[in-house]
């Protein structure tokens, strides 16, 4: 598994976390593939702002946004050979998109929430993960399984509201 993340000033401790609630995410939807490829960018309100316009047609910011590079549908087992042309030709893994987080929409969430920065990043990154593999939230029967599946992969590593 490879995770591009474009914010240095992260700790190689809160990195290995990110990777491994992507890893657990990866495991606990069924996806479940080893040579996976995610790129997680942290950017400015104005910028989160022109993508949300630009993608959702919403002219506000927003916390998380994710591009998908597959079209996947929940818990789907899919033929791994069917996807050659979206593998990284020096990596080798299978592309599945970007997430992209505001973090200065995340600080505001958190305190608003009342839990850290780092919680609500966690959050996010497992969010915007699921939505790489088709999950979604505009049922409420979609919403309760990605819900669950969001707090499966933060309880494994104990990250809660006072996280």
């Amino acid at each position: 598994m490879k995770i591009e993340i474009n914010d240095y000033a992260l700790s190689k401790n809160f990195k290995k976390l990110i990777f491994n609630l992507i890893k657990t995410a990866n495991k606990f939807s069924k996806f479940n593939q080893k040579k996976i490829q995610v790129a997680i960018s942290f950017v400015s309100k104005e910028e989160i702002k022109v993508l949300n316009k630009e993608h959702r047609k919403i002219d506000k910011e927003t916390d998380v946004l994710s591009f998908p590079t597959l079209n996947l549908k929940p818990m789907e087992k899919i033929n791994i050979k069917e996807y050659k042309e979206d593998f990284d030709p020096e990596t080798k893994h299978l592309m599945l998109g970007d997430i992209i987080i505001c973090e200065d929409v995340a600080k505001a969430h958190a305190e608003e929430y009342g839990h850290s920065f780092e919680r609500e990043v966690c959050y996010l990154i497992v969010h915007g993960f699921l939505h790489l593999l088709g999950y979604d939230h505009m049922e409420e029967e979609d919403k309760k399984i990605m819900r669950a599946l969001e707090e499966a992969v933060l309880k494994k590593y104990k990250i809660t509201r006072d996280f």
